[in-house]
């Protein structure tokens, strides 16, 4: 099952990084081949400072070794009862985050991951984990409604319950807690898929994966050269502080790899806008734009 993922994943990052390219112009991705010690490594693709993007990061990893007793911790969290230390294991996945410079084109999210992992007794457990989301700055409806019809159909492919069960899921994990809001407004989030069997699940996964262009890049071409003014770029960065807030402080997949030994920190924490802005008790203003997005990322809605 490994080297099939391998594959796939290397290809929707070179067609990822291409989409991307051609968006934003002149602009070529820095492509960063790394290995660990441990076992594996990956290919870190990362444009900064262009036209469109201030920054765009599209990683493929695969990586094996021992697990320690932190790392599989984090597994615990999500369900997975692993018992002793050591243990062995092997990762893979394809992940990106990508932060324009105008603040009406959103930030967009995507990972899809695979593990596996050899408890104390010899006994191997596999599972698919992962998902898309969007994080507006300025909410256009049209665009939000037709992110979510685009996932809706890649999950429809296998299944009407996923997009329900999987947009709550988004909902629900992409919440930053102490501010009372969401990160954005969903997509879709899922891990532990362990059944029926791999080939099932990996062919959801793959299509989800393969709907994140056509998700966002018409999004982008919509909004990329809509003027802005300082305060729209200013809340731009006000809310990507909230971003940086979530990935360091409650997202998961961060916390598994700074616990992996070998860990490429680079990596990890690509995620990360280039710029953000903290503001001390900042409110928008009634009735503003702002706070019509705050009021959707308080509350939660149905889009399709």
């Amino acid at each position: 099952m490994a080297q099939p993922l391998t594959d796939v994943e290397k290809l929707e990052q070179a067609e990822f990084c291409k989409a991307l390219e051609e968006q934003d112009g002149e602009k070529k991705f820095q492509v960063d081949k790394w290995y660990r010690k441990e076992g594996g490594g990956g290919i870190t693709c990362v444009l900064q400072d262009g036209t469109v993007f201030e920054k765009a990061g599209v990683n493929v990893s695969v990586v094996s070794g021992s697990l320690p007793a932190s790392a599989a911790q984090q597994m615990r969290s999500r369900g997975k009862k692993l018992e002793g230390d050591d243990l062995p294991f092997f990762a893979a996945g394809v992940s990106s985050v990508i932060h324009p410079k105008n603040p009406h084109v959103p930030t967009v999210h995507f990972n899809y991951r695979y593990f596996e992992v050899e408890d104390r007794n010899g006994t191997k457990h596999w599972w698919f984990g992962g998902g898309t989301d969007l994080t507006p700055y300025y909410l256009d409806k049209d665009d939000v409604v037709h992110f979510h019809k685009t996932l809706k159909d890649a999950c429809d492919k296998h299944g009407k319950k996923y997009y329900k069960e999987y947009k709550k899921w988004c909902d629900d994990y992409f919440n930053v807690a102490h501010r009372g809001e969401r990160r954005g407004v969903g997509g879709i989030f899922f891990d532990d898929l362990d059944s029926p069997d791999q080939e099932t699940v990996f062919q959801f996964v793959k299509s989800c994966a393969d709907s994140v262009i056509p998700s966002y890049i018409p999004i982008v071409k919509k909004q990329k050269y809509k003027t802005y003014s300082y305060d729209e770029r200013t809340w731009q960065l006000l809310r990507r502080g909230r971003y940086v807030e979530f990935n360091l402080i409650y997202d998961r997949g961060t916390k598994f790899g700074l616990y992996t030994p070998g860990a490429r920190y680079e990596s990890i924490l690509m995620s990360l806008p280039l710029l953000a802005r903290w503001e001390y008790m900042h409110v928008p203003k009634a009735g503003s734009k702002e706070e019509e997005l705050l009021k959707v990322l308080q509350q939660p809605k149905d889009w399709v």
